[in-house]
C-alpha cells in the first residue's frame, strides 16, 4: 500500500519548463501548491541510475532532502527496439549540452535508417519524502515514429511519436488530449490511485 500525500506543498524537481509545466497541471486538481526544484536554487543532481527508476528516485530524494519538502521526480524517455532500447534513460543526453532536440530527432531518424520504426516513451515518477520515504509509478504509451518532425507543441521527442491508434504526433495535439494519453498521464494516475485518492 502506497503511503498517502497529505501536504499541500510539493517540490517538482525538474529544470525542464515542459516537465514542470506537465506535471503542474496534472496535480493542479489536487490542490496541491507546487514549486520547482529551479525556482528554490536547488541543484540537479547527476543522473547516475542505470534505470529510469533510479534515476527518478535519485532527484526525487535529492530535491526532498534539500528542500524539507515532499517532492516528485520525473525520469522519461523514448526507447526503441530497433536501436536496441536507446536512446532510453539517455534519450536527454542525445540532444547535447544545449538540449536541441532536433538533434536527437535527426540522430534518431539517421541511426534507425530503414528499420522498424516502433517506439514506446516510458515515464516513471517518484514521490519522495524528507524522512527518506519513496514511491515509484510507471507509464508508458506504445506507438511508431514518423519523420519528419510534425507540430510545434509539446517538447523532447513529441514531434516524431505518433501514439499507438492515433494519427497526429505528440508534437500536434493539445496538451489536454497528451496530458489524458501520455506515458507520464498513466504513470500519474497510478500515482494518484495510489497517494492521491483520499484527498
Amino acid at each position: 500500500m502506497a503511503r498517502p500525500f497529505t501536504g499541500d506543498r510539493l517540490v517538482i524537481a525538474s529544470h525542464n519548463p515542459g516537465k514542470v509545466e506537465e506535471i503542474s497541471a496534472l496535480l493542479a486538481p489536487f490542490a496541491i501548491d507546487t514549486v520547482s526544484a529551479g525556482a528554490l536554487g536547488i541543484a540537479e543532481p547527476e543522473e547516475t541510475g542505470d534505470s529510469f527508476e533510479a534515476n527518478a528516485a535519485l532527484k526525487a530524494k535529492a530535491a526532498a532532502d534539500a528542500s524539507g519538502l515532499p517532492a516528485i521526480a520525473d525520469d522519461s524517455g523514448l526507447v526503441i527496439p530497433a536501436l536496441g532500447g536507446a536512446p532510453g534513460i539517455y534519450s536527454a543526453r542525445w540532444a547535447g549540452p544545449a538540449q536541441d532536440f532536433r538533434v536527437a530527432m535527426q540522430r534518431v531518424h539517421r541511426e534507425l535508417g530503414n528499420r522498424d520504426r516502433s517506439a514506446r516513451f516510458i515515464a516513471v515518477l517518484a514521490l519522495a519524502w524528507p524522512d527518506g520515504d519513496l514511491e515509484l509509478f510507471l507509464g508508458e504509451v506504445a506507438g511508431k515514429l514518423v519523420w519528419p518532425p510534425r507540430g510545434e507543441r509539446g517538447f523532447g521527442y513529441d514531434p516524431i511519436f505518433v501514439p499507438e491508434g492515433g494519427v497526429a504526433t505528440f508534437g500536434e495535439i493539445d496538451s489536454a488530449q497528451k496530458h489524458r494519453i501520455s506515458h507520464r498521464a498513466r504513470a500519474f494516475a497510478k500515482l494518484v490511485d495510489g497517494c492521491l485518492r483520499s484527498r
